[in-house]
């Protein structure tokens, strides 16, 4: 399943132009492939706190997720003209996101194999919560993620911290909805598991448990 492809659609009325900030997602793709520069700029103000949250909630709140939200968006501009269903802009952005997300987690996951990192740098906690209990229980958390695959990874987070629909997950994953279940309790399984009599993340495993 996915995002289906090819030309948007170029019927573009006047007022699109005039107030780009209320137009809806449609609109607002459609204005970005005819080349209206302010398309763009909006595009950013409106999505980038939302790619933002899910690259900083799978990989941690690290240095580098600017970075990767950049890419994110140098992606979408790239292949928005193959983009058929300009309402579906908001998914297809968030399924690019998943697969940047993805990439890096792969690409961090070799680094430590060879040695070139030691583990999560999880360097400003304060940008997540200021209560000391709070924080020990991220930075155990993000200790146990570094241990599921790219897929569970961010199939937990967009269940569970997100709170996407099971099918919102299936569609940024770009897999089918059983598979998405099944990636999903595989990785509540391995969290619950490893948790194990963790103080620190003990209310945390029960709130994802009531979710599930």
């Amino acid at each position: 399943m996915g995002t289906a492809h090819g030309p948007l659609n170029a019927d573009v009325s006047g007022p699109v132009f005039l107030a780009l900030a209320q137009a809806d997602d449609a609109a607002l793709a459609r204005a970005a492939v005819l080349g209206d520069a302010r398309a763009p700029r909006e595009i950013w103000r409106r999505f980038a706190p939302l790619v933002r949250r899910i690259v900083r909630r799978t990989l941690g709140p690290e240095h580098d997720v600017e970075d990767v939200v950049q890419d994110v968006f140098l992606l979408l501009f790239d292949k928005l003209p193959g983009l058929r269903d300009p309402a579906a802009l908001r998914a297809f952005l968030v399924s690019i996101t998943v697969r940047s997300v993805r990439y890096e987690l792969r690409r961090r996951r070799v680094r430590r194999l060879v040695g070139l990192s030691t583990g999560p740098e999880l360097h400003d906690l304060r940008v997540v919560s200021t209560d000391h209990e709070s924080r020990q229980a991220l930075l155990h958390l993000y200790g146990l993620l570094n241990r599921l695959r790219a897929r569970e990874r961010t199939a937990f987070i967009l269940r569970f911290v997100e709170g996407m629909d099971i099918e919102d997950v299936a569609s940024a994953l770009d897999v089918s909805v059983p598979t998405t279940r099944r990636a999903v309790a595989r990785a509540w399984e391995r969290i619950a598991l490893l948790a194990g009599d963790d103080g620190f993340l003990t209310r945390y495993v029960e709130t994802v448990r009531g979710q599930s």
